[in-house]
Order: structure tokens, then sequence, then C-alpha cells
């Protein structure tokens, strides 16, 4: 049971992030001025009476309907979702199977996602908000793959010694991809994805407009909105920059990791060398379509999918790393039981 709902929340969470994209990037995080209803209802207003009622309540706007309705639909499905992790957090307390933090924490991170949600509209798409929003969505994504990988891989992985260069660029991986992912955030919510129309940097004199000291401040100016962004071209052509260098770093990174694990004479890292390799062109495909379309939705949303898949997969890579270690350890716990006897 636990297994089915683990398998459920992943899709689900996978799911979610596709839709919170897909809202964000279509302009439509605003689509319901409140929270967590509506134009003050439970869903889009549509007949004549609600379209007056959401009139008296909010006479400076006027509801949009397809936008309301993509945000709901994010909404709906993000409710469902954290209803699934606590029944997960539940049943995984109960069977004692994973011990008391793990399940505790996806819980946690859904209710502080709930708090962003509610902040993303309160706080009128404030940047650092929407970012830490995204960031969440990620990390209960691999929360939820980390307590999957934990119910259904009970056995310790056997294999040869892992090099500790190896195992140090895996880990710089996640941690790079993460930062990447972050400024991938940070871009989108200050609305600078369209900043740079040229590759393989940028256009002009770019270097000349750089401030970095304006485009990484976290808690902005307060202002009525932050849709659509609120910095000078300076600032947001730095965060475009930014990650367009920090995408170039990734790379290297993740090519040295490709390459290391292929080296190793082991099916299961080959394996996992050549689904980087496939996540990794197609991430960088769609990051130059991105330029060179201006931005097309659907590809805007599969560049912040694939992001979510090659985090789970240098995450996996990890754990692999992990479990072949702890394997080791227990190896040569028992040989020098073994000896120890004989003596």
């Amino acid at each position: 049971m636990l297994k089915r709902l683990i398998q459920i929340s992943l899709v689900m969470t996978f799911c979610v992030i596709l839709l919170g994209a897909y809202t964000r990037l279509a302009d439509a995080g605003l689509g319901c001025p409140d929270w967590p209803g509506c134009y003050g209802q439970l869903d889009v207003p549509t007949t004549e009476s609600e379209l007056n009622q959401a009139q008296v309540l909010y006479p400076d706007l006027v509801v949009e309907a397809d936008k309301a309705w993509l945000e709901m639909i994010h909404r709906y499905f993000a409710g469902s979702l954290g209803l699934l992790v606590f029944a997960i957090t539940v049943v995984a307390l109960k069977q004692k199977q994973l011990g008391v933090v793990l399940p505790l924490s996806i819980s946690l991170v859904v209710l502080f996602q709930a708090l962003l949600g509610m902040w993303t509209v309160t706080m009128k798409l404030m940047p650092v908000v929407v970012m830490g929003h995204l960031l969440g969505g990620f990390t209960l994504f691999c929360l939820l793959a980390l307590t999957y990988w934990r119910v259904t891989e009970r056995k310790l992985l056997q294999s040869q010694n892992i090099g500790r260069g190896l195992r140090v660029v895996a880990l710089l991986a996640v941690v790079v991809l993460i930062t990447q992912i972050a400024l991938g955030g940070w871009t989108s919510s200050n609305y600078a994805a369209l900043m740079c129309t040229e590759l393989p940097i940028c256009q002009g004199e770019w270097s000349r407009y750089l401030d970095f000291e304006n485009a990484f401040r976290l808690i902005q100016p307060v202002q009525e909105s932050y849709e659509f962004g609120t910095l000078d071209y300076g600032a947001r052509m730095t965060i475009h920059v930014s990650h367009r260098i920090g995408a170039m770093i990734i790379t290297l990174v993740l090519l040295a990791l490709i390459v290391g694990l292929w080296r190793q004479n082991i099916t299961q890292y080959r394996l996992q060398a050549i689904s980087l390799s496939m996540l990794l062109f197609v991430q960088i495909s769609l990051g130059i379509s991105n330029v060179s379309f201006g931005l097309p939705l659907a590809i805007a949303v599969a560049h912040n999918l694939v992001a979510a898949l090659l985090l789970i997969n240098t995450l996996y890579i990890n754990y692999l790393f992990l479990r072949a270690g702890s394997f080791n350890a227990c190896s040569h716990s028992q040989s020098l039981g073994k000896e120890a006897f004989y003596e």
C-alpha cells in the first residue's frame, strides 16, 4: 500500500510542477486575487450572479476565466497531493518502515508549500516567494523519490570501490544543479527570460550593463504588484546572463559525472550515464530553443520538467554511491569478524 501511495504521489508531484510552471509562464499567477478560493468562491466565477459578486469584492479587477481556471486547477492538484502526502506519512509512521524524520519531512514541506502558495498571491508574486515555491516543489519531488527508493531498494548494491573524486563530482552535480534551478526560478519570477536574445551569452556589449547589486537582492522594495517584473534592464539582464553561465558550469560538471560513471565497469552506473546524457542533451536543446524561438510556452514548461528529472537522476546516482559505500562497509565488518573468529 505504501509503495502504491508513493508512486501516485510522484506522478502527482510531477503534474503539480508542470501545472505550476505553466501557470507561472502563462502569467496566470494572479488569475485569482485571493487564496485558497477565487474571487471569494471555491471555484472560478462563471454565472452572472457570481461575476457580479466578484465585481463587488474586487471592483478594480476583471475576471479572466482562462487564467483563473489555470490557477484553480493547479490548486486542486496541489491540495489533493497534500492529502496524499499526509496519508503516506500516517501509513509510514504506522508501519515503522522509514523511521520518523523522512515521513514527517515530506508533510512539513507540503505545509510550507501551502504557505508559499498563499504568500505568492497575497504578496502579489514577490520574486523570492515565487522562487521559493518552485524550489519547494522540487524539494518535495526529491523527498518522495528518496522515500520510494528507501521502500523499494532494500538490498545493498554490491560494487567496486567508487573513487572519492567521482563521489565529490556527483555531490557537486547536485549542489550546482540546485543552484541553477534556483537561478532559473529567479529568472522566471523577475521576468528576465527574454532579456538576452542571442547566443551564447547575450547580445551587444552586455558586460557594460551588469548590475549584480540589484539583480540578486532577495528582498526587493515593496510594490503594489510584482507581476511582469519591477527590476530595470541591467538587473534583469544580469540575472539572465548568470543563468546562462550557470548552464555552462552545470553542463561541464554533468559531463564529468557522465564520463566517470561510464568508466565504471558496472551496468547500473552505465545506465545512469546514458539517462543523464539524454536528459542533458534534451535540456540544452530546450534552452537553445527558448532563446531561438522567443520562449514558447510549451518549451519553457518542458525546460522546467527536464530540470526536475535531471535533479532526480543526479540525486539517485548519489543514492547509489551511498548504498555501495554501505555495502562495502558491511563487507569489511564481516571480514573483520571472520578474521577475529579464526584467530
